[in-house]
């Protein structure tokens, strides 16, 4: 029979050409040296990028985690030191400890000085409740209204941490991780819960125990803040007096935060 597309008795090249040995030779220890080339310099920079990306997460945020090592002896302890800074006869410092090689910061369980989370959160559920209550007792209750306060709630607490951390930066330092600034800004709830409970008891302490949380709030802020400029930024010795005017605004700026989130807007 003839071929398709040729002459009869006509070979057809074979299907399966003998490779060129030095051709696969020179092929195959090109690839390998630019796969190991591309898998070295690909773990190199993903090592690279991973131990960046754990550095900054650790350093900006740290571990969420560390914030919620709390129990009972230090809830009554971390309250006594927030709502009554003039009381607390200790130092302000916080206590470290060697992991891994290197000094980390002991848990709030094992050092009355550690921000943690539990408390503004726990304070700033109080503090809805109590508003929400505020409004029903004042007839004015809705879901509107108590959605509105949640929110005036939250902006409150950005506007805290924008404080704390404004001042930080400005004062060369903003090292601080972030989520240390969010539990400082989120104490003040615990004052500005006092204060609406004061108001639902007798209406004209309101004003005095919004006024006293206020000075005791802008002390432990001034107090904590001075620490972390001291032990943790180390630029409080650079511009001492820049700094006092800056904890000082700070202090008194509780203030007119304080009213802010205890206004019901009724």
């Amino acid at each position: 029979m003839a071929d398709l597309g040729g002459h009869p008795g006509s070979q057809r090249p074979p299907l399966n050409p003998q490779a060129n040995p030095f051709g696969n030779a020179f092929y195959g220890a090109g690839s390998g040296i630019i796969r190991g080339g591309l898998g070295a310099y690909g773990e190199k920079f993903l090592g690279s990028s991973s131990e960046f990306m754990q550095s900054n997460i650790s350093r900006y945020f740290s571990n969420p985690q560390y914030y919620f090592q709390v129990n009972d002896q230090y809830v009554r302890n971390k309250l006594k030191v927030v709502l009554f800074p003039f009381l607390h006869r200790g130092h302000w410092t916080r206590i470290t400890e060697p992991v891994g090689g290197r000094l980390s910061y002991k848990p709030p369980v094992y050092d009355i000085n550690a921000p943690d989370l539990y408390i503004p959160l726990m304070a700033f559920g109080t503090y809805v409740i109590l508003a929400g209550f505020s409004y029903g007792l004042l007839g004015k209750f809705s879901p509107e209204a108590l959605s509105m306060q949640f929110t005036r709630g939250l902006v409150g607490w950005f506007v805290q941490v924008s404080l704390l951390k404004g001042m930080l930066y400005s004062l060369g330092g903003g090292e601080a991780p972030f989520l240390d600034i969010v539990a400082y800004g989120g104490y003040a709830f615990a004052g500005v819960s006092l204060g609406l409970l004061a108001k639902l008891c007798w209406s004209f302490s309101y004003y005095f125990v919004m006024s006293w949380m206020s000075i005791c709030m802008g002390m432990f802020l001034v107090k904590t803040m001075k620490r972390v400029l001291f032990t943790e930024v180390r630029s409080y010795e650079k511009h001492p007096t820049r700094q006092n005017y800056m904890l000082l605004f700070m202090g008194i700026a509780q203030f007119p935060l304080f009213f802010y989130l205890g206004n019901l807007g009724v």
